[in-house]
Order: C-alpha cells, then sequence, then structure tokens
C-alpha cells in the first residue's frame, strides 16, 4: 500500500473582513472542510476559479497558515507538533512568478543555498557542493553560479526558484501556478523537468494551477474546488474523460481551442461570481448550475462515489436522482 505523505481532514479556515467603520467584522470562509490524502509519488492537481480556496490550502499545508479547525498530518505526524525547521525540510514551495519570489541582491548560488543555511549548515565547501550537484539536477550551467536573477531568461529563473526548494531534499513539493509566468515555449520544458525530478528524487507534487492543459499533462489525480470544498476529486484520465461534477464540466468547456470557428466556449456559468462571504444556501453551486433541482438550494450535497470518482452533488445522491426522475 502506498506511503501516505498528506492526510486532511474537515479543514477549515476562516478570515475576519471587515464591514466598513462600525459595522464590525464578518467572517469569510476560505476552506471549508476539505478532506485530502496524497500518497508518495503522486501528483495532485488542486483546480478551480481565483478564489476558491486553492492557494489557502496550499498555505495551510505548507505550515504558512493554521487551520481554524480540522486536522492535518505529514508522513503520518500532526502538521502542528512538527518543529517549523523539521517542517521546512519535509515540504517546500515553488512560487508562481520566478523573478518575484528571488532576491535581486543575491547571487543564484547565495539563492539556492539559502535553506541550508537556514537549516543551521554554516561549512561553506558542503554548501557548495549541495548547491552545484542541485544546479546540474535542474539544468542549470555552473556558469551561472554568481550570476544574478536580472541576468536569467525566465526559465532559467524558475529552474533557481525550483533548485532552491530542492537543495535540501524534501519529500513533498507544492507547486503555486509553476508555469503561468513563462512563454508558451518554456512550460513544456520546465513540466518535463518537474516529471524527472519527481521520478529521480520520489518527490510528491501538489499542482495549483488554472491551466488545465498543464494539469493534463503532469497530474495523476486531480482535486476541483468551489468555494472552500472540494466537490470532485478522481485520477487524471477519468476527469478528464468523463467528468462528474456539472462544474467541473463548466471548467473542461472553458478551455479554448485553436479553432477560430468555435468562437468562445459558452460555460453557462454566467457572468457573476457568488460572493464568498455570503455564500449561497445548500449547494453552493446551485445558483449557477443548469442541473440545479429545487432541493438543491436547500441542503448541501455530500460526498459520493460515482464512476470512479469522489462527487459532491445531488445529482448522484439517492435523493436527487428519486426527485430528478
Amino acid at each position: 500500500m502506498a506511503e501516505v505523505m498528506i492526510n486532511a481532514s474537515a479543514v477549515t479556515r476562516d478570515f475576519s473582513i471587515s464591514r466598513g467603520m462600525f459595522r464590525g467584522k464578518q467572517r469569510l470562509q476560505a476552506v471549508n472542510g476539505v478532506d485530502l490524502t496524497v500518497t508518495r509519488g503522486e501528483v495532485l492537481a488542486l483546480v478551480g476559479e481565483s478564489g476558491c480556496g486553492k492557494t489557502t490550502l496550499a498555505k495551510i499545508l505548507l505550515g504558512l497558515l493554521p487551520q481554524t479547525s480540522g486536522s492535518i498530518s505529514l508522513c503520518g505526524t500532526p502538521i502542528g507538533s512538527v518543529p517549523r525547521l523539521d517542517l521546512s525540510r519535509m515540504i517546500q514551495p515553488i512560487f508562481q512568478d520566478p523573478y518575484s519570489s528571488l532576491n535581486p541582491r543575491k547571487s543564484i548560488g547565495s539563492i539556492i543555498g539559502l535553506p541550508m543555511r537556514v537549516q543551521g549548515i554554516e561549512d561553506q565547501q558542503t554548501i557548495l557542493r549541495r548547491v552545484e550537484e542541485t544546479m546540474e539536477l535542474v539544468g542549470l550551467p555552473p556558469r551561472l553560479l554568481n550570476a544574478y536573477p536580472n541576468q536569467l531568461s525566465g526559465g532559467q529563473r524558475q529552474r533557481v526558484a525550483i533548485a532552491r526548494a530542492l537543495v535540501n531534499r524534501p519529500q513533498i513539493v507544492v507547486c503555486d501556478e509553476p508555469t503561468s509566468a513563462l512563454d508558451v515555449s518554456v512550460q513544456s520544458q520546465i513540466l518535463n523537468l518537474l516529471n524527472d525530478l519527481r521520478t529521480e528524487l520520489n518527490l510528491t507534487y501538489i499542482i495549483i494551477s488554472h491551466n488545465l492543459a498543464v494539469v493534463e499533462h503532469i497530474a495523476s489525480r486531480v482535486a476541483v474546488m468551489y468555494l472552500g470544498r472540494i466537490v470532485e476529486q478522481a485520477e487524471t484520465t477519468a476527469m478528464f474523460r468523463n467528468p462528474q461534477h456539472p462544474y467541473t464540466r463548466a471548467l473542461l468547456d472553458s478551455v479554448l481551442t485553436p479553432d477560430p470557428r468555435l468562437g468562445v466556449p459558452n460555460t453557462q456559468l454566467g457572468a457573476s461570481y457568488p460572493n464568498p462571504i455570503d455564500p449561497p444556501s445548500g449547494c453552493a453551486f446551485h445558483p449557477r448550475c443548469a442541473n440545479a433541482m429545487p432541493h438543491c438550494a436547500q441542503t448541501a450535497p455530500g460526498g459520493t462515489a460515482h464512476n470512479d470518482a469522489y462527487v459532491e452533488c445531488h445529482l448522484y445522491s439517492d435523493a436527487g436522482v428519486a426527485k430528478a426522475g
């Protein structure tokens, strides 16, 4: 049985949002009861519209934000009991924009070696050897050791960010839109590099992306988020072949095609996005759902297994099937 690297149960994260002077605070639930299990070597993609809670969930898994409730364990250990330095050795992020996430005043060698110095490694030769080894691993030539970020291309800067994340050999890597700031011609190189590194270093990835082509290429499993909840999970091939949740189908239908005669796809989602401070009653997706039934507005759906997927939708519950019929 595959080793469980991340196990999240009923994880929520609330924020207090100001409603203006003299009006007090209002709760915003960015993550709402998420259950998630990620096994060693897996590539889990989190997808969904902006504001659905993907990045907040990633920050919780990285230990950058505490969860309001629920439990999370990394490699069988509750995340709250893992010391900060140990946590950073276990899990590392790769950020979206490699230029803004790299210190422009530091050399490439210094940037990549910083996590080792943070861990208390002081021997410069040890740091240099590991930095050079990691640069070779990600395809950076040794001559760039003393270069600065502004002297590198976008693809090279992202390789630096990957090297910095991997220099301490973590087991889990969280990639937040790792290719969105890159030219299309470079994106495939970075994706292939991430795939090669996963195999060579036995890494586990969590990929956050809006680009469904990227997700289809690299992910082994996909979790679709909507207003803080995971509404569908399935193996990548199964989800792209036969999506179950109406929201997942709308996301896949929104992908532009190269044929200009087909025009802009109509997802039937409308132009408005639900207010996360005042979410709809019942199923959060029902105001935008073409398959909504009367009871969708009153009762939130539970999760169920359907066609090799986990899906939260009344269409697949006994009550939903009966009322639809």
